[in-house]
């Protein structure tokens, strides 16, 4: 009798951890790297570069894909900010620039922009469901009174049989924004414009 009830007791704490670990909420700590070359076309001159979270919530999906349920995927701007800026820096050093935070009259600016960060259930089958992931990036150069903006979309499909955890999501996350900011650099536009 009392084995019974252990038993019963253990299955239901498995069933409660089980539950808990499902509705959790993941606050995502990412550090996306840009890994595409970028086109040569500075000579030394500074440019001023921002990175700018334009994004409506911090919150970007849920881990079911129930909007109201409370397994929510945070990615905080205060974390991500100073990262996309590290990389915008990077990427206009390697173009033959000299980054600068400082705003000054005349000075080449580039401002990037995380406009949109998505996490979405995708379609459900059979014991595989999906997660749709986007991310929306906009770079906007300006020199002499032209502009230049681009948007650089890059979209996931991930098909799973178990739902993604932390460390999974924060992987699957980066790997999009890396590849959103590998979209942007590599535009020859922004290059040509700053250099002018």
């Amino acid at each position: 009798m009392q084995r019974r009830h252990f038993l019963g007791a253990c299955a239901l704490l498995l069933a409660t951890g089980w539950l808990a670990g499902c509705t959790s909420p993941h606050y995502l700590q990412l550090d996306p790297r840009r890994t595409a070359p970028v086109p040569q076309s500075g000579s030394g001159q500074a440019v001023t570069v921002t990175a700018v979270d334009g994004r409506d919530s911090e919150v970007i999906g849920t881990r079911s894909g129930s909007a109201m349920s409370t397994a929510v995927i945070t990615v905080n701007a205060h974390e991500l900010v100073p990262r996309l800026q590290a990389e915008a820096e990077r990427a206009v050093r390697e173009m033959g620039f000299t980054p600068t935070t400082e705003r000054a009259t005349g000075r080449p600016s580039l401002t990037l922009t995380l406009d949109h960060l998505g996490y979405e259930r995708g379609e459900s089958r059979p014991l595989i469901d999906e997660a749709r992931l986007e991310a929306v990036l906009v770079a906007e150069a300006i020199n002499g009174g032209t502009t230049y903006t681009g948007t650089y979309t890059s979209r996931r499909t991930q098909s799973y049989a178990v739902r993604p955890d932390k460390d999974a999501n924060t992987r699957m996350v980066n790997e999009l924004l890396s590849d959103g900011l590998d979209r942007a650099f590599r535009d020859p536009e922004l290059g040509r414009l700053l250099a002018r």
